[in-house]
C-alpha cells in the first residue's frame, strides 16, 4: 500500500495528468478499501464536472469505501447515505446500458449484491438509537460506543448467500474476485477471526480453481499469518492451509513439490478420517503424472483413501457423502483406465504377433521332443539343451500372459465395484458413471464379473439413475447380436428394465412400446421388403410389457391407445396438393378425447426419485385438434396440435417412412 500510495502521489504531482481523472480516482479508492485503509483521502479537492456524471458507476468504489469506513467507525448517517447513493448510481447505470453489454450488466449485478450484503451487516456490528426533535422526527442516529462481534449463528445466513453467489458465478473470476475481496474486508471489520480464516481458505480454493494463482497464494499467506498469530488456538487447523498450498503448487505444474508436501502432511500431522482426502489427492496426482507404478498408486494411496472414507455411523453429512463418492470415483476411474490399457495391449498387433510366435515355439518344442526320443545318445544332449531353453521361454510367456489376464480381470472387478459404490453413495457423478458402467455391461456381457455386478447394481442402486439411458438399454433387449449368447445377461437386462418400468413408467414404457411395434409397417410403404425386423427384440419387449402390466395395467392400455393414434396419424395418406394446407383428421383419431393416465408425449416430465407420479404431476392427453397441416417433404410430415390437461396446446410433428426425425434440422422452426 505504501508503494502504491507513493506511485499515485507521483502521478498526481504532474499538473494536467491525473488530478481529475475519474477512472484513476476510482482505482485509488478501490485499492484503499481492498487494503483496509480507512484514513485515505485524495490529495486534491475532488470536483465533478458534468461530463463525469455520465460515466457508468463513476463513484462506486468511492461510495463503497465510504460505507466500509462508516461501518468500521460507527457513522450511521454516513453509512446509509453512501449506501443509498451507490445503489442509486448502479440502478441508473443499468437502465442506461445497452442490451448487448451483458458483461457490464453482470458486473453491476455483482456490485449490487455487494451493497446488499453490506446493508445487512450494520445491525450485526452496531446498535443505533434515534434522538427525536420536538416535532417527533428523528434528527440523527448515533452508534453505541463499542462495536459488537457477531456470533457464528448470526453469520450462518450470510454464509448461505455467499454459497449461492459462488455457485451462480460458476468460477467466472472477473465477477467472483471482487466478491471474494469484499467479503474478506467485511469479515475483518466485523472482527470474526474464525470466519475470516474459513473465508481465506475457501477463497484460496476458489481462486485456484479459477486459475488466479497469485490471488490464491495471497489468501493462503494471510491464512498462515492468522494461524501463526493464534499460536495453535485457531478453530481451523493449519494443515488445511498446507494441503491447499500443495494443490496450488500442483495447479502451477510443480507436481513433485506438491506430492512431497502432501506426503509430509500425512507423516507429520495427526489426521483421522481427514487423511482420506490427502491419500485420494496424492493417488490422483500420481496417476495424472504417471510418476509411480500402478500397484503403488492403488495399494498405497487410492485403496487406503477408500477404507478411511468409510463411516460406520448412521448419520452421514452431505460433505462426507460427497467425499466418499469422490474417493470411490477416483479409485474406479483409475482402475478403469488400467483395465482399458490392458485391453488395448491384449488386442494389439504386437501381442497377437507374440501369441503366434508362442504357438510356433510350442510346435517346435513338440518336434524337438520327438527327435530327442528317436535320436542316439550322442545327439540327445544337444536336443536336451534346446528343449530346456524352449520350455523356459514358453513358461515365461505363459506366466506373462496369465499375469496380464489376472491383472486385467482384477482391474475390471475393481472398476465395476467402485462405480457401483459411487452410484450407491451419492449423486455427484451419476450421469458420467452410469454411461461408463452401462457401456462396460454391454461390451463385456459374456464375463461373469460383469453380470454379477449388473445384478448387484440393479438390486442396490436406485432406478432413476438409469433413466437417461433407457433407450440405449431397451435397444439391447432380446438382441441376438450378443456374442456371449448369455441368458444370464439378458435376464439381468430384463430385471433392470422391469424395475425402471415399474418405478418410472412415463420414462420407460413408450420405449418398450416402440420395440413391441417394431414389425408394424404400412402396406403401401416404399421399399417395404428392405426393413429388417428383430423379432427377438419385439417378443422380449412384449413379454416385459405383459409382466409390467400387473403393476400399471390401465396406464399401459391407455399408452397403447395413444401410440396407435400417432401411428395412424403418421401413416395418414395425403395428396401433393394438400401441401401447406390443413387436412381434417379421420373420426377414429379425433374420437379419442381424454387419456387421463397418459402424459402429453412432448411434455417434459421430471424424474421423481421417490417414484411418486401422482395425478397433476404431469399434463395428461386431452385429444388432438380436428385437422393437421401437411408440410413439404418426401414423407409428408404433419403438424398437429395436442391439448394438455394444463390448458396448453403442444405442437407436434408426425411422419412415417424411412426418415429419421432426429435428422430433420427444420423441426424446431416448423413447430415454433
Amino acid at each position: 500500500m505504501h508503494v502504491l500510495d507513493l506511485y499515485c502521489r507521483g502521478l498526481t504531482s504532474r499538473e494536467g495528468s491525473f488530478q481529475y481523472d475519474p477512472e484513476f480516482i476510482e482505482l485509488q479508492y478501490e485499492a484503499a478499501w481492498r487494503a483496509g485503509k480507512w484514513d485515505f483521502s485524495l490529495l486534491y479537492p475532488q470536483t465533478h464536472s458534468t461530463s463525469m456524471q455520465h460515466v457508468k458507476n463513476n463513484n462506486y468504489h468511492e461510495n463503497l469505501h465510504g460505507c466500509l469506513r462508516a461501518l468500521h467507525e460507527g457513522d450511521c448517517n454516513g453509512f446509509h447515505g453512501k449506501l443509498k447513493d451507490a445503489k442509486k448510481e448502479l440502478v441508473l447505470s443499468i437502465s442506461r446500458a445497452s442490451e448487448e453489454s451483458t458483461e457490464f450488466i453482470y458486473s453491476a449485478v455483482v456490485k449490487l449484491q455487494i451493497l446488499y450484503h453490506l446493508g445487512l451487516v450494520w445491525d450485526l456490528r452496531w446498535t443505533t438509537s434515534s434522538h427525536e426533535s420536538m416535532h417527533g422526527y428523528p434528527v440523527k442516529q448515533m452508534a453505541c460506543a463499542d462495536p459488537v462481534t457477531p456470533t457464528m449463528e448470526q453469520f450462518s445466513w450470510l454464509n448461505k448467500d455467499w454459497i449461492s453467489i459462488t455457485t451462480q458465478t460458476q468460477f467466472h473470476m472477473n465477477l467472483l474476485e471482487p466478491l471474494v475481496a469484499f467479503r474478506r474486508v467485511l469479515l475483518q471489520i466485523l472482527g470474526c477471526e474464525q470466519c475470516t480464516m474459513q473465508h481465506l481458505l475457501q477463497s484460496a480454493s476458489l481462486l485456484r480453481k479459477g486459475s488466479k494463482f497469485s490471488h490464491a497464494a495471497a489468501s493462503l499467506h494471510e491464512f498462515k499469518f492468522l494461524c501463526a498469530k493464534s499460536d495453535g488456538g485457531q478453530s481451523v487447523p493449519d494443515w488445511l492451509g498446507r494441503i491447499e498450498e500443495a494443490k496450488i503448487l500442483h495447479a502451477q505444474g510443480r507436481h513433485e513439490v506438491a506430492i512431497s508436501l502432501a506426503n509430509y502432511i500425512l507423516q507429520n500431522y495427526q489426521l483421522k478420517e481427514e487423511a482420506s482426502d490427502i491419500y485420494r489427492v496424492i493417488g490422483k496426482w500420481l496417476a495424472e503424472t504417471r510418476s509411480s507404478n500402478s500397484r503403488t498408486i492403488l495399494d498405497k494411496y487410492l485403496k487406503p483413501a477408500v477404507s478411511l472414507a468409510k463411516n460406520p455411523s448412521s448419520e452421514i453429512s452431505k460433505r462426507l457423502v460427497d467425499r466418499q463418492s469422490q474417493t470411490w470415483f477416483h479409485l474406479a476411474h483409475y482402475a478403469d483406465a488400467l483395465f482399458k490399457s490392458y485391453e488395448e495391449r491384449l488386442s494389439s498387433s504386437e501381442w497377437q504377433a507374440a501369441m503366434r510366435l508362442r504357438k510356433h515355439k510350442t510346435k517346435e518344442l513338440e518336434v524337438l521332443i520327438k527327435r530327442y526320443k528317436s535320436s542316439k545318445k550322442g545327439e540327445q544332449s544337444d536336443y536336451s539343451l534346446k528343449i530346456q531353453e524352449l520350455q523356459k521361454q514358453l513358461t515365461m510367456d505363459k506366466e506373462e500372459a496369465e499375469k496380464l489376464q489376472v491383472d486385467r480381470d482384477n482391474f475390471l472387478k475393481l472398476a465395476l465395484e467402485g462405480y457401483q459404490r459411487c452410484l450407491q453413495i451419492g449423486d455427484k457423478y451419476d450421469v458420467r458413471v452410469v454411461f461408463r458402467q452401462v457401456s462396460m455391461w454391454f461390451n463385456l456381457a459374456s464375463q461373469k464379473d460383469v453380470i454379477d455386478n449388473m445384478l448387484s447394481t440393479i438390486s442396490e442402486v436406485q432406478s432413476y439413475k438409469f433413466v437417461p439411458l433407457v433407450y440405449q438399454i431397451a435397444s439391447r433387449l432380446g438382441s441376438s447380436r450378443d456374442e456371449s449368447g448369455s441368458n444370464s445377461f439378458q435376464s439381468a437386462l430384463v430385471s433392470l428394465l422391469r424395475k425402471m418400468a415399474i418405478d418410472h413408467p412415463y420414462h420407460t414404457i413408450l420405449q418398450l412400446l416402440a420395440l413391441a411395434n417394431g414389425d408394424r409397417i404400412k402396406d403401401n410403404q416404399r421399399s417395404r421388403n428392405s426393413f429388417v425386423v428383430d423379432i427377438d427384440k419385439k417378443v422380449a419387449a412384449e413379454h416385459l410389457l405383459q409382466d409390467v402390466s400387473h403393476h400399471h395395467g390401465p396406464m399401459i392400455r391407455q399408452m397403447k391407445q395413444l401410440v396407435d393414434i400417432y401411428i395412424k396419424l403418421a401413416e395418414l395418406e395425403t395428396r401433393r396438393e394438400d401441401t401447406n394446407k390443413r387436412v381434417a383428421l379421420p373420426r377414429e383419431i379425433r374420437s379419442v378425447k381424454q387419456l387421463e393416465l397418459v402424459p402429453v408425449v412432448t411434455a417434459t416430465i421430471p424424474v421423481d426419485r421417490s417414484c411418486q407420479y401422482n395425478e397433476g404431476s404431469f399434463p395428461s392427453f386431452r385429444g388432438l385438434s380436428d385437422s393437421v397441416t401437411v408440410m413439404n417433404g418426401i414423407n409428408a410430415p404433419k403438424v398437429v396440435e395436442c391439448f394438455g390437461s394444463d390448458g396448453r396446446k403442444y405442437k407436434q410433428l408426425a411422419k412415417s417412412g424411412n426418415d429419421d426425425l432426429r435428422q430433420d434440422a427444420k423441426i424446431e422452426n416448423m413447430l415454433s
